[in-house]
């Protein structure tokens, strides 16, 4: 029976202490934690804080897009020293894994990368992933490490994906945490737009992923680091707001395509168009409504529809400036399941 793989995403407020400084105890809990996870699990840790440990060191801190760049490039190689060092005792070996979109748009760069992961986990190694903030272009960086966890999750065929926040779970309106949801439309009521005010992400970015895993056969735990083994209550139900998933069939090539969900290009259609994909037919030019952002012929992108819902990801035959001039084929996206995958 193949290793099954698990996500953990630790984001800055959670690893932070209050004034703004990663805190080491939390480091040492979850590497103690993930120490014995590794036994059960082939592990991805993806830990965002690296321009909080780096921004210190830049003078008049503004936080502008090439200061964040600047204060990443200081920062990661201090977070990962700090995880390479509360590792060690336990035996284990960190890898510092910076990505970039294109790792997951590009399928021959995809395969590359879970080729190397593997290797990672046959030498019992553990890799920290952040995003490659230094050299990501504005246009194409994940929104949040969110986004970047979820996608490894699914590109990887991870059983299990682990959100720690310092909410420790979704918040109902008497402030108490949710533990188990069913579906992600039945608690959006309860969302924050806030962030924390440390990270780039807030619950609804959670949510949006967690939506978009669960749709694709992933259980999704949002929760926090208090108490004695926070991520093994987690995945026990013991710990946080539990996200049921949804059975998929999906093979590798498409959970490859549904892991370059988030892209830059999105094709608006109406209602008898939504209708239609649902149906497993082709999208034609008439049901679409807009095509934004820069996608070429080829290329994938979010299906989008009147209510701002992602219907699902697909490859596109045409571009987004014939798509909205209409001088295109008459069929946009083809059916076909090697092509198209719906999220229900």
């Amino acid at each position: 029976m193949a290793v099954k793989v698990l996500v953990v995403k630790l984001g800055t407020a959670v690893i932070s202490n209050q004034d703004g400084n990663i805190d080491t105890g939390i480091i040492k809990k979850v590497a103690e934690e993930i120490a014995l996870l590794s036994k059960k699990y082939r592990l991805v840790l993806v830990s965002s804080g690296a321009v909080g440990s780096g921004k210190k060191f830049l003078k008049d801190y503004k936080g502008t897009l090439s200061e964040r760049k600047a204060a990443a490039a200081v920062g990661n190689p201090i977070l990962i020293q700090l995880y390479a060092q509360y590792f060690r005792p336990h035996g284990i070996t960190v890898a510092q894994a910076l990505c970039e979109r294109v790792h997951f748009s590009n399928r021959k760069q995809f395969l590359q990368l879970k080729e190397t992961f593997t290797t990672f986990w046959e030498n019992g190694i553990v890799p920290v992933v952040n995003e490659n903030d230094l050299v990501s272009n504005v246009e194409i960086k994940f929104s949040d490490n969110d986004e970047l966890a979820t996608l490894i999750a699914i590109g990887f065929d991870a059983s299990a994906l682990i959100l720690c926040t310092s909410s420790g779970g979704l918040l109902d309106d008497k402030k108490q945490v949710i533990p188990r949801i069913d579906k992600v439309a039945s608690v959006m009521k309860y969302v924050s737009t806030e962030t924390s005010g440390l990270g780039l992400g807030g619950m609804i970015s959670k949510l949006t992923f967690t939506r978009l895993a669960n749709s694709l056969g992933i259980q999704v735990v949002i929760c926090g680091l208090k108490g004695e083994k926070p991520l093994s209550s987690a995945l026990e139900g013991r710990n946080g707001s539990y996200f049921v998933p949804q059975a998929s069939t999906l093979g590798a090539r498409q959970k490859w395509l549904a892991s370059g969900s988030v892209t830059l290009g999105t094709i608006h259609v109406d209602k008898g168009a939504a209708k239609a994909l649902q149906a497993r037919k082709s999208l034609l030019t008439v049901g679409i409504t807009q095509a934004k952002g820069k996608f070429g012929a080829g290329e994938v992108v979010q299906i989008v529809d009147e209510e701002g819902t992602i219907l699902g990801v697909a490859k596109t035959k045409a571009d987004v400036k014939a798509i909205n001039s209409q001088l295109t084929v008459k069929n946009v996206i083809a059916a076909h399941a090697d092509d198209i995958v719906l999220f229900y």
